[in-house]
């Protein structure tokens, strides 16, 4: 197999590389590159932008509105916007439900739905884990009873990422529970405006209000809003998994922020000496230099498998494995670039246009909130120890 790109795809590259640098609001990418806070009307901004030049749906088929690009194509778009700090796409409506309404939704929901998530004029959030179901997600219990043309919603979901901004929630709920767990549960696309719905925020240990619970208190959700059929929700939520742990592993943002380390390293410090000249700090980034080229190669293999029309599948937890623990990884390196000025936690002054006296370096400011909101990357989309469950028994059989 042949990794590198053909020179149509080189000329793509700079192509969408000269897009970005001229159409990419200024703003935007300083608070990216600064790891600043961005706002929602960030990500919808940006969005509308890729909507307006053609290029919103990278990964979706023409006819669905998106640009048609195959597998490597769609890597380079996403590498190149990593790079220039573009900020990543909020993944739910996108690159999660999309596709799964694409592939099992009916034409009245895809006509629905499908152009007001490629222009942003609808924000989406993920109705999936449980206090009692995360990874062991066939255990949830959020109910779905039918009553004539509707469905009546009771349960909590959890951890619901930017579920304060969502007009709408795709959801796993327990339709019938007389049979096999996996074989009772529904995919239905519910109003976040319906009455019974209430959003209470979690803050993580960072100091953000980034995820969510929601309680649904008999929510009346239309039958039409069922995706393919009753009790069959478990296969369209694999199919959607296997999209959202490719997307996890973020090779271009990992090389953006592996770039970032470098600068930073190279630095000079109060001693005089780049932190980068110590052997020991070399050979770590060289390591997770090393993994993360390994880890696109894999990438590259699993793009080449999708551009043969195969859906991904369990190679996709080695992605999200392997790309967690280096993401994970570059913001432990980060943190200790900036020694003890990167142990402050001082969330008011990520913010852009802080006024304040940052203590230290000011790209200090926001790496000990990044390193801890980067430890939640391993366990969401399925814990590493369960995609190690999913490559033992559907790859290496055991």
């Amino acid at each position: 197999m042949d990794l590198n790109f053909t020179p149509e795809e080189i000329a793509f590259r700079d192509e969408v590389r000269d897009f970005v640098a001229h159409a990419l609001p200024a703003d935007i990418q300083h608070k990216v590159i600064n790891g600043l806070i961005l706002e929602s009307t960030d990500y919808i901004r940006w969005q509308k932008i890729l909507h307006e030049k053609g290029w919103g749906g990278s990964a979706w088929k023409p006819e669905f509105g998106g640009t048609g690009w195959d597998p490597v194509r769609q890597y380079i778009f996403d590498e190149e916007c990593a790079a220039a700090g573009a900020p990543r796409a909020i993944p739910f409506g996108l690159k999660m439900v999309a596709p799964v309404i694409m592939q099992f939704g009916s034409p009245a929901q895809q006509h629905r739905f499908l152009p007001k998530i490629l222009s942003a004029d609808e924000w989406w959030c993920q109705g999936y884990s449980e206090p009692g179901s995360g990874s062991d997600l066939a255990s949830l219990k959020t109910r779905a009873v039918r009553e004539g043309d509707h469905y009546v919603v009771n349960g909590q979901k959890t951890w619901t990422t930017q579920g304060q901004y969502a007009d709408w929630i795709f959801c796993l709920v327990r339709t019938d529970s007389e049979v096999k767990p996996q074989r009772g549960i529904s995919f239905l696309l519910i109003d976040m405006k319906t009455p019974g719905i209430t959003v209470r925020p979690i803050i993580t240990m960072d100091g953000a209000h980034e995820v969510n619970e929601v309680w649904f208190e008999n929510v009346k959700v239309p039958v039409e809003n069922l995706v393919g059929e009753e009790n069959a929700g478990w296969t369209y939520a694999k199919f959607l998994l296997g999209h959202e742990r490719t997307n996890i592993a973020g090779i271009g943002i990992a090389k953006r922020e592996l770039a970032r380390l470098k600068r930073l390293a190279a630095l000079e410090t109060k001693r005089g000496k780049p932190l980068i000249k110590d052997p020991m700090f070399a050979s770590r980034i060289a390591q997770v230099e090393i993994d993360l080229t390994a880890l696109e190669i894999t990438n590259l293999r699993v793009l080449s498998a999708e551009a043969e029309r195969r859906a991904p599948g369990p190679e996709a937890s080695i992605l999200k494995i392997k790309g967690t623990e280096i993401q994970q990884a570059i913001t432990e390196l980060l943190v200790q670039v900036a020694g003890p000025y990167g142990l402050q936690l001082r969330r008011e002054a990520m913010a852009a246009g802080y006024q304040g006296d940052p203590v230290g370096p000011f790209y200090a400011v926001p790496l000990a909130a990044h390193y801890l909101n980067m430890r939640k990357l391993s366990i969401y989309g399925g814990s590493n120890e369960i995609q190690k469950n999913i490559i033992s028994q559907m790859i290496l059989g055991l």
